[in-house]
């Protein structure tokens, strides 16, 4: 049976509309989707995306729909770049592979490391390719393991993050996140991890001032040092705002409390920048936006605007001169790390972000647009804040502004409202009740007013749904 839909579907051209019902039921009978729920995707029926130019994707019916999330936050300079397709091409006829193992490597690796070194905060000379966001921060997490032994504290091996956070879905990486949907089904986290509570003004914030509250939420980590053991806390983990956990955005008086109490202990600081990095906040990383100078940088996603997989892990001087100088072979790697093709991808997605200014673009004309244009919303008696930087940004749904009060069962609402966004061929996340989006770099001001105004009218529609 499965053999004959597949010979349904012409793989020598494009899907159209009389194919979806062929591609749907080979996608239902052989595709498992990630974080999806596999009996709901096999009754619906997936959509089958064809093609996309700037900020838009079509599906294979024909309809534009606004990419308002940058694929997964990670589109930046939008799709279709034939720039980046000829350079892939290139380099696949060049050297389509070779690894980095057995002291060597290739041109567009140790080209893109010293890019890398150039465009990253000061002291992070060093990087470590590998192919995700999850694959980098596992690296990571060995690392900073292996600097503490080879400084004769073996034990120093708990990292702390924080609740809602995301840094990959492998054991290690979502052992690191705190999204406990995740660590619910498959016994996590892995012991070697803690977990604080976030700097999440509206739901914590009480009657505290911003910068009052920033420095309480930073306090946790202190509290949690001295209850783990400050002998035994190797590292603490963030990303500058808290992307996939509902776009947290920080006070300003939080990175700079959690520097002071990590230089306090000595423990070192890694920053995730797989979401804020590469122009999404105004900046090239969300750790210049915040003032962090981190032993740790955690890159992906923009890193090559989603066109080939790669990540990258910067290391800081401290830890990299251990590493060099004191630790012999490190027994840590991926096939692909530094992959040639990736590489070269990655090398002239930078040119491009460079050459047409996005970064500046967001901090100082659509940035401030997008932020000022979502803010309209909080007129509407549903939307309890809004927060974002540059753009990235979250919107808040609360059944009753004062307090605020937030709906029961949690993430009901923000369900119903991203059902209507993407009826409305607009894409946008909810997580919790939340409506969070981070559209690429290039999108434009009358997509923005199309983002906003739809967003609109779906939280309408969904105040009419919920009977309020």
């Amino acid at each position: 049976m499965h053999r004959n839909i597949l010979n349904e579907i012409n793989m020598n051209k494009l899907p159209n509309a009389d194919d979806d019902a062929a591609f749907q039921a080979a996608d239902a009978a052989h595709h498992l989707h990630p974080f999806t729920d596999y009996k709901g995707l096999a009754a619906e029926g997936s959509r089958v995306i064809v093609r996309a130019e700037g900020s838009t994707i079509w599906d294979s019916k024909g309809t534009a729909i606004l990419d308002g999330m940058a694929g997964l936050w990670c589109v930046n300079v939008g799709y279709g770049r034939p720039e980046l397709a000829d350079v892939a091409a290139r380099q696949m006829r060049e050297l389509p592979y070779y690894n980095t193992f057995f002291k060597t490597t290739t041109e567009p690796a140790t080209a893109l490391a010293a890019r890398l070194a150039e465009l990253t905060p000061d002291g992070l000379e060093h990087v470590f390719f590998a192919n995700s966001g999850s694959e980098a921060n596992d690296t990571i997490v060995r690392m900073v393991r292996r600097y503490w032994q080879l400084h004769g504290q073996p034990d120093r091996n708990v990292i702390i993050s924080r609740e809602y956070a995301y840094h990959g879905s492998t054991m290690v990486a979502a052992s690191l996140g705190g999204m406990t949907a995740m660590h619910k089904q498959t016994g996590m986290p892995l012991p070697g991890f803690e977990h604080i509570r976030p700097p999440y003004y509206l739901r914590d914030g009480g009657n505290m001032t911003p910068d009052e509250f920033g420095i309480a939420a930073a306090q946790a980590l202190e509290e949690r040092i001295q209850t783990v053991g400050p002998e035994r806390v190797a590292a603490f983990i963030a990303e500058p705002i808290q992307g996939a956990g509902g776009v947290i955005v920080p006070p300003d008086s939080y990175f700079p409390e959690i520097q002071r109490i990590c230089r306090r202990h000595g423990i070192l600081l890694i920053v995730d920048e797989v979401i804020c990095g590469f122009g999404r906040t105004g900046n090239w990383f969300g750790a210049e936006t915040f003032g962090i100078q981190a032993d740790f940088m955690t890159l992906a996603k923009g890193l090559s605007s989603g066109y080939m997989p790669i990540s990258a892990v910067m290391v800081g001087d401290r830890v990299a001169r251990t590493l060099i100088d004191e630790g012999g072979e490190f027994y840590h790697g991926f096939t692909y790390s530094g992959h040639p093709v990736a590489c070269a991808v990655a090398l002239e997605n930078l040119r491009i972000i460079e050459d047409e200014r996005l970064v500046e673009r967001v901090r100082d004309d659509i940035g401030p647009y997008f932020q000022t244009r979502l803010r309209e919303l909080m007129d509407h008696p549903l939307v309890g804040e809004v927060r974002g930087i540059g753009l990235i940004a979250g919107i808040e749904l609360v059944r009753d502004k004062d307090g605020p009060v937030f709906f029961q069962p949690e993430g009901h609402a923000g369900t119903i409202c991203r059902d209507h966004c993407v009826r409305s061929n607009v894409i946008l996340r909810a997580v919790r009740d939340g409506m969070v989006t981070a559209p690429p770099l290039v999108i434009t001001h009358a997509e923005v007013d199309h983002l906003v105004e739809t967003v609109r009218r779906c939280i309408d529609r969904t105040q009419a749904d919920l009977g309020l």
